[in-house]
């Protein structure tokens, strides 16, 4: 009950100090998104969808949440789902940020997607380990798996629209990650866990989620592996096509994997949207393995004082052209979610070098829309 009127406080001062901010504000074109909404505008096509921290969540970010209040009608948690966060060690469970997203969404009313229940990152070293420290056996890490999931999922299940259940499990070449879940498990472990969500969360739309998935080796395996759990009979719902990309995204290659989907019957989304206008060090492995770590180098982090005006135009045009080919294929695509609220809070800062300064996102780092944020809602009505 705290929270729910400390919410209540919070939105009445948003709106005061947004008002107060915007009508003052001199940032280009930011007048011109004030009264309307991102999620409003692509209504007619699909969900707008926002990844958001524990700050945001529980209302300390007070610019960031007046942002997630009028612009994304579906949120997930970037961090607070995941198994570090949420179960540390053994049955010691921390729901508090969790329980803190899904009361400021029902708050709010917006939808909530959970992430993750089973990935080989962000997952405690102890899970993979028996009392003493040795490799778990097969039984004993599905035990762990199908606890954790009924424990996580279980609990919001009446909060809950869909699950990203298992994540980022396949290599580029369409192989199966090699994973202390594939090693322990066996090449199964994907089957159990939605197998375990579904008994969970019998109401909640289960995903699929990885990023690359424009790289048909790889599409072709998650393709291949929803349609073998559908044969047994394990729901499987839709695959999440992680966004992270550059500012020439690979757009003929975007556009087959989605047709592929579609034909596959299951449902498309846009999952972790970012732009990067950094070069990547390592253009052959670019994609987002969060295990990459290269050491800061200036030419890497051309734009610590600001962007330039010819980087900003092609991330203006990367997001413009990746919004016409969403639009083009709206009746297969469920929901386009951006990993972050604005620059200040994006991971693309910090990876995969530590200290850079990117530009990914639709809102600066003084939490106003950029520019092309306009042209993104009239290009949503000239398809109307």
């Amino acid at each position: 009950m705290k929270l729910i009127i400390a919410w209540a406080f919070l939105f009445f001062v948003i709106g005061c100090v947004s008002g107060c901010t915007q009508s003052s504000s001199t940032h280009t074109n930011s007048e011109l998104v004030t009264d309307v909404s991102l999620h409003q505008a692509f209504s007619p096509y699909f969900d707008v969808g926002v990844a958001i921290n524990t700050q945001q969540a529980n209302g300390q970010d007070s610019q960031s949440v007046a942002i997630v209040n009028q612009h994304f009608n579906t949120l997930t948690a970037e961090n607070d789902m995941k198994w570090e966060s949420i179960q540390p060690t053994l049955n010691n469970f921390t729901f508090e940020a969790a329980d803190a997203l899904v009361e400021y969404a029902n708050a709010t009313h917006k939808n909530i997607i959970g992430h993750t229940l089973v990935w080989h990152q962000q997952t405690p070293d102890w899970v993979f380990e028996d009392e003493f420290g040795q490799p778990a056996s097969r039984e004993l890490l599905l035990s762990r798996m199908k606890a954790h999931i009924f424990a996580l999922a279980g609990r919001y299940k009446d909060d809950i629209k869909g699950w990203d259940v298992v994540n980022e499990a396949f290599n580029e070449d369409g192989s199966l990650r090699d994973s202390k879940w594939s090693q322990i498990i066996g090449t199964d472990f994907i089957e159990k866990a939605f197998e375990y969500a579904h008994q969970a969360a019998p109401n909640a739309k289960l995903y699929y989620n990885d990023y690359n998935l424009y790289k048909a080796p790889k599409m072709d395996s998650v393709i291949a592996l929803a349609k073998r759990l559908k044969a047994k009979g394990i729901p499987i719902d839709g695959i999440g096509e992680q966004g992270h990309y550059g500012v020439e995204p690979p757009l003929e290659q975007l556009e087959i994997s989605i047709k592929k989907v579609a034909d596959a019957g299951l449902t498309i989304m846009i999952t972790e949207l970012d732009i990067s206008v950094l070069k990547f060090p390592d253009e052959e492995n670019m994609g987002a393995d969060i295990s990459l770590n290269f050491t800061l180098k200036d030419e890497y982090n051309p734009y610590v004082n600001g962007i330039s005006k010819s980087a900003y135009s092609k991330l203006a045009n990367a997001y413009n052209d990746l919004f016409k080919l969403f639009i083009s294929y709206h009746q297969h695509i469920d929901r386009v979610t951006f990993w972050g609220v604005s620059d200040n809070d994006t991971w693309r800062n910090n990876w995969p070098m530590q200290g850079r300064t990117d530009y990914p996102l639709l809102f600066d780092r003084h939490y106003q829309a950029k520019a092309f944020v306009n042209d993104l809602m009239a290009l949503a009505k000239q398809y109307q």
